[in-house]
């Protein structure tokens, strides 16, 4: 397993891709559904920093090289300063009943994706980007930290329901 770790540089991007995406809502009518677009393809980032093996752990640390290359030319290029590492932050492990649950929440994100327009596949792209990067910090990582467990929880309690036991 490869772990990714992301610059101060690096999380200058995602920082600038969140706030171009969520200004728009602020200066708008705030409306917490305008937010569904970006929020939930930045849940499936944020899930996609611990589906390790897999192609949405691929793809989270694909954005996370990508951040830090592009933060490692703009800010300098911009300031003349230097970038450094960020303390790096985990979120717990996936159980197979978590995996199942980030496996459709994956379809649902895919779904929105093709039904959505321009502006909000933009939208998604930056939530997803936003969500896979900022959840390597050790800040964004903690305050997200139960997030693993939710998604482990509720594919136990699905598994259960479809096992028959507990229901009704």
């Amino acid at each position: 397993m490869t772990t990714y770790q992301l610059t101060f540089a690096g999380a200058a991007i995602s920082l600038a891709v969140l706030y171009l995406n969520l200004r728009p809502w602020w200066k708008g009518g705030r409306n917490p559904k305008d937010l569904l677009p970006f929020g939930g393809a930045a849940l499936l980032g944020a899930l996609s920093t611990v589906c390790t093996g897999g192609l949405l752990g691929w793809l989270a640390g694909c954005s996370a090289q990508g951040a830090n290359t592009a933060g490692e030319k703009a800010v300098p290029g911009t300031t003349g300063t230097q970038g450094a590492a960020l303390a790096r932050g985990t979120l717990d492990q996936l159980t197979p009943e978590g995996g199942v649950v980030v496996f459709l929440l994956t379809i649902a994100v895919g779904a929105m994706w093709k039904a959505a327009g321009k502006q909000d596949r933009r939208r998604m792209a930056g939530g997803a980007f936003c969500g896979a990067t900022l959840c390597l910090t050790a800040g964004v990582a903690g305050a997200l930290s139960g997030l693993p467990d939710a998604a482990n929880n509720l594919g136990a309690g699905l598994k259960a329901a479809l096992e028959g036991q507990g229901v009704l």
